[in-house]
């Protein structure tokens, strides 16, 4: 069941899990955006019967309450990943929701939960739209099993376990010691003697040192070679963790993905109009998963962690080759690429051979000496798909880490050959903010690495005779910034001669760095305080700043730079020249 329509595509979850049991074997049936209450829930849920082995539960791609408001908390008109984007059709709290209905129609069957809602809110976690400290999602849920992660692996041995054990008796306890699966206990003498104890859930939700503790648990053992199995206690529940669940090899890797899918939503759709999250991805190649660039902001460490998996270039050629054969394929493939475009290989030799190092992070403000970039392999795997008969162009839209380009020491040839093939007139890139210091906070390169690969990028260009631009974006109000480095901020952006069209105001959701920052205003492994932008008017201030030459804007910019003692600044500022808007300036 998914709080999502169904969209047979593997960039969703509830295909890849769905096709990878049916290859295996099983029977799969999907309950797409259910009606969860009312006249015809009970029809809707059962609408291809009572499972044998188990409810498979996901909320969607997103959590249920970011697809449904802004992060000013405000509606959002639209779904992306609903019939012809009409919002509204899955609950708030959908795990919890749907968790509730299907206990009310089926009886006996076990209840297993994943997908990133779960994963995410497996353990306490601050909740933005409550203003509070939650209990984890498994608990509230009231489901046997918690699946985190990437789940093709552990979702097959739970189903060989369920078959193998059946249902009579206590199939929860058949459901123990599975790699990327949490569960529940009243009995403390059950919890794992190795298990590492975090703060409870009363200290975590009281404390805030107590919740910046359980973060940072949480995160060092989130590698799958490392990482041990953890344990939450919860008034007299625990819920335990197991560690995290071993990488896709590549041949698995590239099975999943190869799998027959349909590629195109459920006809049932069509009169909306479709699904307009397929448009995104409908011809765009997955390379890899995990990141170890490991950004404060993004959630990717808890839910796909910083092992790099790749597939074979052999396999992306194969999809590749499949894609020419869709009568609208156009002959081109709008990504190849992951969380991290140009993450293909381990950032380190030992990455590879004993996971990522707990105590220290591969990039950011200060690059670990032992990072090694390396972009051949991504190269030779663009060639390749380029290569296949059909394809036009294989673009790079998914994020360039542009600090770890420029430390590659064949970073020209690699800016070059992608300049020359894999950008259509625009790349994206994420400089986020201009100040350093809040740099260092969201655990990004420095601006002067981007003003490096700014430059190195336009050079590239001139050389080639192309008329191509950068596209970068910036975050409002993220924790570690105050008015006085949004000033710098707007500063370098007038020097810089680009305005941003479109801007990103800092989402707290659960599973960051940067959440646990906002919650706590603490920095949770230095215990150092942050200055944090709270409320819609300061936060307004700062998203003000960086869309300074916005006539709407002005009696906001002139409050920010009065109340950051910033007087100087307001001629260049607010004047007539103040700076352009618009992609193209952006060079």
């Amino acid at each position: 069941m998914s709080g999502d329509a169904y969209v047979d595509h593997p960039s969703f979850a509830a295909a890849i899990l769905g096709r990878v049991l049916e290859a295996a074997g099983y029977r799969v049936g999907i309950v797409a955006q259910p009606r969860w209450a009312g006249p015809g829930a009970a029809e809707d849920l059962l609408r291809v019967g009572t499972p044998r082995l188990a409810w498979l539960l996901g909320a969607g791609s997103m959590d249920s309450m970011v697809a449904h408001y802004t992060a000013n908390k405000k509606p959002r008109s639209e779904d992306a990943y609903s019939p012809g984007g009409t919002s509204g059709l899955r609950p708030d709290r959908a795990l919890i929701a749907y968790s509730q209905a299907i206990r009310a129609v089926s009886k006996g069957v076990p209840l297993i939960v994943g997908g990133i809602e779960a994963s995410l809110r497996r353990f306490a976690h601050y909740d933005y739209w409550s203003d509070t400290v939650r209990r984890s999602i498994l608990l509230d849920a009231k489901a046997d099993l918690l699946v985190y992660g990437m789940a093709e692996e552990t979702i097959l041995e739970i189903a060989e376990r369920l078959a193998r054990e059946g249902l009579e008796g206590n199939p929860a306890h058949a459901l123990r010691g599975i790699r990327g699966t949490c569960w529940r206990t009243g009995k403390a003498d059950e919890v794992p003697c190795e298990a590492i104890t975090l703060p409870t859930f009363a200290e975590t939700r009281s404390d805030a040192a107590a919740y910046s503790r359980h973060f940072v648990l949480q995160e060092t053992n989130a590698d799958p070679v490392s990482g041990r199995a953890l344990v939450e206690r919860t008034e007299d529940r625990f819920v335990v963790q197991e560690p995290p669940a071993l990488p896709l090899s590549q041949p698995a890797f590239d099975r999943a993905m190869e799998l027959p899918y349909a590629r195109a939503w459920h006809p049932d759709y069509d009169a909306a109009g479709g699904v307009p999250a397929l448009a995104e991805v409908q011809f765009s190649l997955t390379s890899s998963r995990g990141c170890f660039g490991a950004c404060a902001f993004c959630a990717i460490t808890f839910h796909q962690g910083r092992q790099i998996q790749a597939r074979s270039a052999a396999s992306l050629v194969r999809e590749a080759a499949t894609l020419t054969k869709l009568p609208v394929f156009k002959g081109y493939i709008h990504d190849l690429g992951g969380p991290t475009a140009n993450f293909r290989v381990p950032s380190c030799a030992k990455q590879a051979r004993e996971g990522s190092c707990p105590d220290r992070q591969c990039l950011g403000a200060s690059p670990c000496p032992a990072l090694k970039p390396d972009h051949t392999d991504y190269l030779a795997t663009l060639r390749a798909v380029r290569a296949v008969p059909g394809v036009r162009k294989v673009f790079v839209r998914s994020g360039i880490r542009y600090d770890y380009v420029m430390l590659d020491p064949a970073r020209d040839a690699f800016i070059e050959e992608l300049a020359l093939h894999h950008v259509s007139g625009q790349l994206k890139v994420a400089p986020e903010h201009a100040s350093d210091r809040v740099l260092a906070v969201m655990r990004k390169g420095t601006r002067a690495s981007y003003l490096a690969f700014r430059a190195a990028f336009a050079k590239a260009n001139e050389r080639l005779a192309l008329k191509q631009y950068l596209v970068p974006y910036y975050i409002a109000a993220h924790p570690g910034a105050t008015l006085a480095d949004a000033v710098e901020n707007a500063l370098a952006l007038r020097e810089d001669g680009f305005v941003p069209d479109q801007v990103q105001d800092f989402y707290p959701t659960p599973g960051t760095l940067a959440t646990a920052i906002y919650h706590t205003g603490i920095d949770p492994y230095t215990g150092e305080p942050v200055p944090v932008a709270r409320g819609a008017h300061e936060r307004a201030l700062h998203r003000a700043l960086l869309q300074f030459n916005k006539k709407e804007n002005r009696p906001l910019v002139l409050e920010a730079l009065r109340a950051a003692h910033r007087e100087d600044a307001i001629p260049l500022l607010t004047g007539g020249n103040a700076g352009r808007s618009g992609a193209k300036r952006g060079r």
